[in-house]
């Protein structure tokens, strides 16, 4: 295996220095921590300056992030395929669960669903890949909506009419923001019969590289089949999957 080019691996190290809890960093500094002469610092920094790669600020002379780094990032992100990345972590779901897995993308507003794993025992079901899934009583899409802006979330329930699609729907929309705050502390969503009797969903969100809900993943069935510790499985499993994809399209969260 052939040895790195010094040079790229100490910029790509002074990269990997700058993170939530340290967004500037002044040559002293990254000097130390990679036991390098500020000399030899002084040039990698300055280099990667003048590519925008790095950017020094006017009061504090310390150095930040550039615009070039996001620039490549939303090329990456644009690359990244929800789908794509999802696929191996639904089947781990549906081997867990042996129920009916969904994956959801966000975008305009809207929850689609984009695939699924489909469990041979399935009932018939309010889900198909390509259609909408409503926010305010579905799984899928009360994990994304806890998520959103507080003002894009409200927006989103005080637009319209909510529609009760079972005696079970929530369509009180201040009732919906005390269940949304509790999906936030809890870390998933359920559906119970809200979306369709007999039905009950276990859903988790999934996140992009800039923190933003990008979507979700549920596994959902006959309600009868969700007793208590397959509940319990379901949540563990579909947290984990979410996670698993939140990281795999560049999610820190």
């Amino acid at each position: 295996m052939s040895k790195p080019i010094q040079s790229v691996d100490r910029a790509l190290t002074i990269f990997e220095m700058f993170n939530e809890g340290t967004d500037e960093l002044g040559i002293l500094e990254i000097s130390d921590r990679m036991e390098l002469p500020k000399s030899t610092v002084h040039g990698i920094i300055k280099t990667l300056v003048m590519r925008g790669y790095l950017v020094q600020k006017v009061d504090t002379k310390k150095y930040k992030l550039g615009i070039r780094l996001f620039e490549l990032g939303n090329i990456v992100s644009k690359g990244l395929d929800i789908k794509e990345k999802a696929g191996p972590y639904l089947k781990e779901a549906f081997s867990q669960t042996d129920e009916t897995v969904h994956l959801v993308k966000f975008e305009n507003n809207e929850a689609v669903y984009v695939d699924k794993q489909e469990s041979d025992s399935a009932i018939r079901m309010y889900s198909q890949v390509g259609r909408k899934a409503p926010l305010h009583c579905t799984g899928v899409g009360k994990a994304i909506l806890a998520y959103l802006d507080k003002d894009i979330q409200k927006s989103i329930l005080f637009s319209s009419e909510l529609v009760a699609y079972t005696e079970k729907t929530i369509i009180d929309k201040n009732q919906i923001l005390e269940e949304l705050e509790k999906i936030r502390e809890r870390g998933y969503a359920t559906d119970d019969e809200e979306i369709e009797m007999g039905l009950f969903c276990v859903a988790a969100p999934i996140f992009d590289s800039n923190h933003r809900v990008v979507g979700s993943v549920s596994t959902a069935g006959p309600k009868f089949r969700f007793t208590e510790e397959k509940i319990l499985i379901a949540k563990k499993c579909i947290r984990e999957a979410a996670r698993n994809i939140s990281r795999d399209i560049g999610s820190r969260r």
